[in-house]
């Protein structure tokens, strides 16, 4: 028994470099980024100009989201609210450090949020804790918040891709810096060229599979695709269906179909003429065939859900009968467009870019549906480069695109009176009380029944066409490894490997 115990134990000595070796992170990936905020382009996860292709891997949430979209333990092990939903306490993971070797506490997590919620830093994120009104550690692992209302989802509020959490007293460093708790450590930030990120061995949730990301700004849509074509990048998501087809045919790549909430349309300042008038909103978002739309744009690949911005899996969405709730109706439009005082009809720019590789397919079959009804669209190409900082918030109409967020979040950021990304500038008090409203109810049904109040009234009054909700392909060359196939934002990078 003895002797048997020696030998295993020298076998096991003999072995233990080979098992090290494979388990060393290796491998370099590669992705891209659209160079969307131009020369602005940053690393603070809260900012307008932050690269979340980078900040994703680099910093962690309290709370992340699961393939189903559901919240799950991140920095927070475990939460839990009083009765009435207005106070919540999270107990945080022990043991983590920052890359900068600094110990992960409690009085990160309320600078991190402080700053969030600081109107000087005017940050796009702030409405998504709004109702956060104190936040406080308790201790060096535990955290309290207290509510201005009860809010029974906040868990799910907190999964918000830029609610990433830095170390305390950071704020003026973090654009260059990247430090956070993430799978991987910044070592190079060039974003209109090359970033180069390298495997945290320290990781919580276990070490890296890989040894280094790169992370490649391309601002055009084909130049991308190409780059996956030829193998200088690895993976690129939200190709355009003929994409998908060229892809196929390759014969050298992977594809992946993520059924999403994120959603293509286009956005309308509502404060500007005639899109101040509602009537003309709703002609226009009367005169599209959003069947064919989705049809042309994404062969078919997505949901039609009337202009809603929630999404199709989300506990909250409204779902519509389209047929019925929002078919194209050209008569009905121009009757609406002369009764504004446009029996002539309207004529409008619409500043599009292929930082998107569906808009100007999105565009075109827009351009061409609504003529009958009187509408002149005048197609603008932009740059892709600087498209977010230079035309998005800026222009009466833009093309848009947003990325899966709970049914709160979305209601509040994209259409909350004053909200920092409010892109149709809609300015409506009833639909802020309902938001309120549906914040502070605790009852389920009765929260489900307000926020599709919301949706509702967005679909008569809002600022936004929602042509559909995306089916995400997700191209990747043979080399990528247990890729999860889940919404961007869930994706799992630690897991992630390539091989030779």
């Amino acid at each position: 028994m003895i002797r048997l115990s020696r030998v295993l134990a020298m076998t096991a000595l003999l072995m233990s470099p080979v098992l090290s070796a494979q388990a060393q992170p290796s491998g370099t990936f590669r992705q891209a980024h659209p160079i969307g905020s131009g020369s602005a382009s940053d690393l603070d996860p809260i900012s307008k100009g932050r690269v979340f292709e980078i900040t994703d891997k680099l910093m962690s949430r309290l709370v992340r989201p699961d393939a189903d979209g559901k919240p799950v333990a991140d920095l927070a092990l475990s939460w839990t609210s009083s009765a009435d939903a207005k106070e919540w306490i999270f107990k945080l993971r022990p043991g983590v450090m920052f890359h900068n070797g600094k110990p992960f506490l409690a009085e990160d997590v309320t600078y991190s949020f402080a700053r969030v919620q600081d109107p000087k830093i005017d940050s796009p994120a702030r409405a998504s804790i709004k109702m956060i009104t104190k936040i406080e550690a308790v201790d060096q692992l535990t955290v309290r918040m207290i509510l201005d209302q009860p809010f029974a989802d906040l868990p799910l509020a907190l999964t918000d891709y830029r609610l990433r959490v830095i170390p305390k007293d950071s704020g003026d460093t973090i654009k260059s810096t990247g430090i956070g708790t993430g799978p991987f450590k910044l070592e190079k930030f060039d974003p209109q060229g090359v970033t180069v990120l390298v495997a945290n061995p320290s990781y919580y949730d276990g070490a890296p599979k890989l040894a280094r990301i790169e992370v490649i700004g391309i601002p055009d849509a084909q130049a991308r695709f190409q780059a996956l074509l030829g193998g200088q990048i690895d993976m690129e998501p939200g190709l355009a269906p003929q994409q998908r087809v060229l892809l196929e045919r390759s014969g050298k790549n992977k594809i992946q179909d993520v059924p999403t909430g994120n959603w293509r349309g286009i956005a309308f300042k509502t404060d500007v003429k005639p899109f101040d008038d509602v009537r003309v909103r709703r002609a226009i978002r009367m005169a599209v065939d959003r069947k064919a739309l989705l049809a042309l744009a994404a062969r078919g690949q997505g949901v039609i859900g009337c202009d809603t911005p929630v999404g199709p899996n989300d506990q909250y969405r409204v779902v519509y009968d389209v047929a019925k709730t929002c078919p194209q109706d050209i008569a009905g439009a121009k009757a609406l467009l002369k009764e504004a005082g446009y029996p002539n009809g309207i004529t409008f720019d619409l500043q599009v870019t292929n930082i998107e590789p569906v808009w100007p397919a999105i565009a075109e079959a827009f351009q061409q549906q609504v003529a009958p009804a009187g509408i002149k669209v005048n197609i603008v190409q932009v740059p892709s480069d600087g498209y977010w900082s230079e035309i998005w918030l800026k222009k009466d109409v833009v093309m848009t695109r947003w990325g899966q967020r709970p049914a709160d979040g979305v209601l509040n950021e994209v259409y909350r009176s004053g909200a920092a990304w409010n892109e149709s500038r809609f300015t409506d008090k009833q639909f802020d009380l309902i938001l309120d409203n549906a914040r502070r109810e605790v009852d389920l049904d009765k929260r489900r029944a307000l926020y599709g109040d919301a949706q509702e009234y967005l679909r008569l009054n809002g600022g936004t066409l929602v042509a559909y909700h995306a089916n995400v392909v997700v191209g990747t060359t043979a080399r990528v490894v247990d890729l999860d196939p889940v919404e961007y934002f869930s994706i799992r990078w630690n897991l992630l490997r390539v091989t030779n």
